[in-house]
């Protein structure tokens, strides 16, 4: 009788351990198709390759050329926002001499790294600056809000050392990074837009905030400019591009 009830035990307990590894396994992410994991390996070979993606422009920073005689060429430098830019709205750039040199998920190290290749060496009149979120989302590891101050000083200074007008860029609002949630961004950029706008003063450069007209309640980006909280929609982009224009005839006169 006692073994009996031993081998009831053990099958009860078996069975129990099986519907807990069902459940284990049910938890887990579905499979990366075939697609999806070459297209993470050639992202993580290009990051080893070629960390501040220079590859990225260098064919059309070729094509493009100097600039015409007379041409006040303005060049956008970002991250996803800039990136995002040409493609929500082709038409505020089409017709104008203004050049997109944004690359999604770069940090301020990368583009400073970057910054002769796309910037300096298309001999624009006026560059336009927007990096820092992605260096609060830890993109390219941890990072500093002094970090971020250093690297847009950085880029500002070798601007203004080749004749060219800065126009610094208020980070833009975000209450929460839907790829890394929890890490309370809002108050960290409010205290890196401070220090941009207090450089740009005390420097010579043009501040443009963008951060005051899209800007919520709860200090994150109003839903009615973004789908989410981080990167403008279209009628985000109407709104910067008002605030942008406005920004670059200025500078144009002061150039």
């Amino acid at each position: 009788m006692n073994n009996l009830k031993q081998r009831v035990c053990l099958l009860v307990a078996i069975f129990a351990m099986g519907l807990m590894v069902h459940a284990q396994k049910s938890d887990l992410p579905a499979p990366k198709t075939v697609e999806q994991l070459t297209k993470e390996n050639e992202q993580l070979l290009r990051i080893k390759n070629d960390w501040p993606n220079f590859g990225r422009y260098r064919d059309a920073n070729e094509k493009l050329g100097m600039p015409a005689q007379g041409e006040s060429r303005v060049v956008f430098m970002g991250n996803s926002i800039t990136d995002g830019w040409i493609r929500s709205s082709p038409e505020f750039f089409a017709g104008k001499p203004y050049v997109d040199r944004g690359i999604s998920g770069q940090t301020t190290p990368q583009m400073l790294c970057r910054f002769r290749a796309d910037v300096i060496n298309l001999k624009p009149k006026v560059v336009l600056i927007l990096g820092g979120t992605n260096d609060i989302a830890g993109n390219t590891g941890p990072s500093t809000l002094e970090m971020i101050e250093d690297n847009l000083a950085s880029m500002a200074e070798l601007a203004k050392a080749n004749k060219i007008r800065v126009i610094l860029c208020s980070i833009l609002p975000v209450y929460d990074y839907p790829w890394k949630p929890g890490l309370q961004p809002a108050e960290k950029i409010i205290t890196v837009n401070k220090w941009i706008k207090e450089y740009a003063a005390k420097n010579g450069c043009d501040y443009l905030d963008y951060f005051s007209s899209v800007v919520d309640d709860r200090k994150g980006m109003k839903a009615a400019y973004s789908q989410d909280g981080v990167h403008p929609n279209k009628e985000g982009y109407k709104v910067m591009e008002v605030l942008a224009t406005d920004a670059i005839n200025k500078a144009l006169k002061k150039h």
